[in-house]
């Protein structure tokens, strides 16, 4: 669903493009791009090694069908001069036990693509991670029996070439605690799915450490430098230094020889992984060995009080002769240690670090230098940029962008258009010279067609650049599909066999809970950045007078509208002291969507896919349920309503608690596991406590704080993981009415500095526990769901009566019940004993307690009666 946790994890679609502005992507006007494909063919690993790639993915993924398919590279004369696959019937199919199917394609790459395409298509499977459900493979029949394709096979060309994956943080919101276990599992995806060209950027400390050795840098001034192992991907980027660290020599080593892993069989597979160039940044005993080098010595990003030992970070100039020097070293150290490149380099010096001056000039000037340190360790280097910055910093203007996109040779450059699909800038920025989500799948179905087909295009691949994996896996199902299509996806038709794929069932009702899903939240058209700040997860920080509550936003929606929802509350625009939580939909729909899940979940109950969707979906549905209760407890903390302000905040309580105990029920949403792969990467018992530290920081609250002022960078990466709400989440919660209850018995205004106090005493000491969490799931998500359906989502509202809050959890009719009720000729009694979780008391009460309710008119009352009678 939109954001578990959401945000800082954004789901992004990528449009990537070569740096020119008049001239299309073809083979003859890019001469470098020629030359890189002609590399990469000639560099590639032999035929027989990609096969084998293939062969084992297939063992991993479907033992028992490892002797139903066949697999062999061809070259890209038997594709027309382009990538693709090929399947067809094994033409000497003899039985079960010999090959039934023949894939074709001109790497290892594309042939698991080939395989996957065909398990998705013709044996209505589906693959997601682990996390997510994992895969649906209860379809594919039985060895012997497989499908047949068309006779002559189904070819399958790529419409462009590249297929981008992973974004500079994924490293350390996803990665950061992987093994090569769970490595293998991952570029087996990234195999499944078509992605040829992936960052790789783990183990690169291990090569800094032998590059800045050469200039007498020690390991005592690198231990200031690196950040810890959670926090790598913002201290790469000149983010910080040194917070979460030191660096054991241990984890250097280990990540080395891991990376030599994940490289090798990128290359098994014919991928062409991307490696880090130098950006600038450097440590500060550098700057002291070389005192006449132009140095940048960078602001404060978020610590408390610009604390020097995380803030402020030294960027060397690119103009400076130092700079093409070290880049120069760190490309050669990376192709010694690796034995090979596919000489394609991510760098980005200037996202989130603004150049000093806005001169073209100056800007050229550098980004000339930039590839120049590229350039002089890999004579065919290609500098592959994030176009982020061009989306969020308003230094980047037509002529600044320019400037820098044209820094360098025609066809050297890529530049990934991080926000494309909400806002892309490839529009505006006469052909890079970029795609977003978490649910705007109309514009993945057809952003990169636009993009591709658009005046002098310049795209030359796709890709999906999330800061955080394993969530929403509808929208990585379709983006990566996407790298295949010529035509926009009839999304319509897409999303109906989506349910059937992911669960292994064609069930009408949750083809039409998909349905609702896609409109609501998989459409979000606001254009905005979707930041996840549910209260649950992202608890404001503020005086509760500041959280303005003048009435209720209506949302509306004439597909799925079925009651008036009071959805958030309107703030001022000119306060930005309490973030809003972004609100895209109709809640009302969804929680029409989940009364259909919970319907027909029982015909696939035991499938993980379901059960995850199932767990998110209700998950999502509470968490705005929530964010209403804390406004209402709000409004009667200003209405001095003290007996509304305690019932609310225990109501609240008891929804956080309920909360964890549905996390629980799917391996998805764990904090366990976050925790214990952390552990798992140590070498003894001060590296378990040091990795647990970074684990549990990463998610809570980043830098130093004092006694009363907390990180802005609070909950930057929050979750919603069983055990963090329970123990971390809810206690921070009650802390804050704790203190709301206190200011209302003391006729005192709210005590913020000592809620801070204890909150930021609470984080410090949760970060610090040694507490384990389970690691495997507990519970029957589907019972759990209906449970919490009937006790809060019911009926949604909260309203006053007769000086009390009632909860009309058993005293009101869903409007869905209603419409089923008009379009149905079936007795109320009876309906009610179909579906019972809709119905726990008989429907003519609820319309009675209607009645009950002052603010429905007279009008509306007996229309209700009529439609009864």
């Amino acid at each position: 669903m939109p954001a578990p946790r959401f945000l800082r994890i954004l789901l992004l679609l990528v449009a990537l493009a070569c740096a020119a502005s008049e001239v299309g992507c073809s083979d003859r006007r890019f001469p470098h791009l020629d030359r890189l494909r002609e590399l990469h063919r000639r560099e590639a690993r032999p035929a027989a090694e990609q096969e084998a790639a293939a062969r084992g993915l297939l063992t991993r993924l479907l033992p028992s069908h490892s002797a139903s398919f066949d697999f062999r590279v061809i070259s890209t004369d038997q594709c027309g001069g382009k990538a693709c696959f090929i399947v067809d019937n094994y033409p000497l199919f003899d039985g079960e036990g010999t090959p039934e199917i023949l894939i074709l394609g001109i790497s290892g790459v594309e042939i698991s693509a080939g395989l996957h395409w065909y398990l998705k298509h013709y044996c209505a499977s589906h693959i997601s991670w682990d996390k997510t459900g994992g895969t649906q493979l209860s379809s594919v029949p039985r060895p012997g029996s497989l499908p047949r394709v068309p006779s002559g096979g189904i070819l399958i060309q790529r419409p462009i070439g590249w297929s981008y994956y992973q974004n500079a943080v994924t490293s350390s919101y996803s990665f950061a605690w992987w093994d090569w276990e769970r490595w293998q599992k991952e570029i087996d995806w990234m195999a499944l799915q078509g992605i040829n060209l992936p960052l790789a950027f783990t183990g690169q400390e291990a090569i800094w450490q032998k590059v800045f050795q050469r200039y007498n840098i020690s390991k005592s001034d690198l231990d200031d430098f690196f950040g810890g192992p959670a926090f790598l991907a913002w201290s790469r980027m000149a983010n910080m230094h040194g917070w979460g660290g030191p660096l054991p020599q241990s984890w250097l080593d280990d990540q080395l020889v891991l990376q030599k892993r994940i490289l090798s069989r990128m290359y098994a597979f014919g991928m062409f992984p991307v490696l880090p160039a130098f950006s600038g940044n450097i440590p500060a005993a550098l700057r002291s060995k070389f005192p006449s080098a132009k140095v940048t010595h960078l602001g404060n990003w978020f610590t408390v009080d610009s604390n020097p030992r995380w803030c402020c970070t030294y960027l060397l100039d690119a103009s400076d002769p130092l700079f093409v020097e070290i880049g120069k070293l760190f490309i050669e150290e990376q192709i010694r240690e690796y034995g090979g490149t596919s000489h394609v380099y991510n760098c980005d010096t200037f996202d989130e670090n603004t150049p000093p001056l806005t001169d073209p000039n100056y800007i050229s000037s550098l980004g000339a230098a930039t590839f120049r340190g590229m350039q002089s360790g890999d004579y065919d280097a290609i500098w592959l940029m994030q176009g982020w910055l061009f989306s969020y910093d308003p230094f980047w203007e037509p002529p600044q962008m320019k400037a820098l996109l044209h820094s360098v040779p025609v066809g050297r450059m890529i530049v990934l258009d991080l926000y494309a699909e909400v806002k892309p800038i490839w529009i505006n920025s006469d052909q890079f010279y970029d795609f977003e989500m978490y649910g705007v799948l109309d514009m993945v179905a057809s952003g990169p067609i636009d993009a591709r087909l658009s005046a002098n295009s310049t795209m030359v691949g796709v890709g999906m650049s999330m800061e955080g994996i394993e969530q929403n896996p509808i929208v990585y199902d379709l983006m990566s599909e996407m790298a295949f299509h010529h035509r926009q996806v009839d999304l319509q038709v897409w999303v109906k066999t989506y349910p059937t794929r992911r669960y292994g069932k064609s069930i009408v009702g949750l083809q039409d809970a998909w349905q609702i899903l896609y409109h609501t939240l998989y459409n979000c058209t606001d254009g905005k950045n979707d930041k996840n700040r549910d209260v649950i997860v992202a608890f404001p920080d503020v005086e509760p007078f500041v959280i303005q509550t003048p009435g209720l936003y209506i949302s509306t929606s004439q597909t799925y509208l079925t009651k008036s929802s009071m959805n958030y509350i309107a703030l001022d625009p000119s306060n930005n002291e309490y973030e809003q939580p972004h609100l895209w939909y109709d809640t009302n729909a969804v929680i029409r969507a989940l009364e259909l899940f919970l319907r027909y979940g029982d015909e696939v109950s035991d499938s993980s896919t379901f059960r995850y969707d199932l767990v998110d979906l209700t998950r999502q549905t509470l968490a705005k349920y929530a964010n209403q209760v804390f406004v209402r407890i709000i409004e009667s903390y200003k209405s001095n309503n003290a007996n509304h302000v305690s019932t609310l905040c225990q109501h609240f309580m008891d929804l956080v608690n309920d909360l964890d105990t549905l996390l629980t029920s799917h391996e998805g949403f764990l904090l366990g596991p976050w925790l214990e792969s952390a552990k798992g990467l140590a070498r003894d018992k001060e590296q378990q406590i040091q990795y647990e530290w970074n684990a549990r920081t990463q998610i809570t609250m980043w830098f130093d704080n004092t006694n009363t002022k907390a990180s802005l960078l609070r909950d930057y990466a929050n979750k919603y993981w069983s055990g963090l709400l329970r123990d971390y989440y809810g206690p921070r919660a009650a802390i804050y009415f704790k203190y709301l209850i206190l200011s209302m018995e003391r006729k005192e205004p709210f005590a913020l500095e000592e809620w801070r106090k204890e909150w930021i005493s609470l984080t410090n000491n949760w970060q610090s526990d040694r507490k384990i969490f389970p690691t495997t799931a507990t519970g029957d998500a589907l019972n759990i769901s209906r449970t919490l359906y009937t006790k809060y989502l019911r009926n949604a509202d909260l309203i006053q009566l007769e000086g009390s809050i009632v909860h009309m959890e058993h005293c009101h009719l869903h409007d869905s019940c209603q419409l089923r009720l008009r379009n149905s000729r079936l007795p109320m009694i009876q309906m009610a004993q179909q579906t019972p979780f809709l119905f726990p008391v008989k429907c003519y009460y609820a319309f009675y307690c209607r009645l009950l309710r002052t603010w429905y008119s007279y009008k509306f009352v007996r229309h209700c009666i009529l439609q009864f009678l």
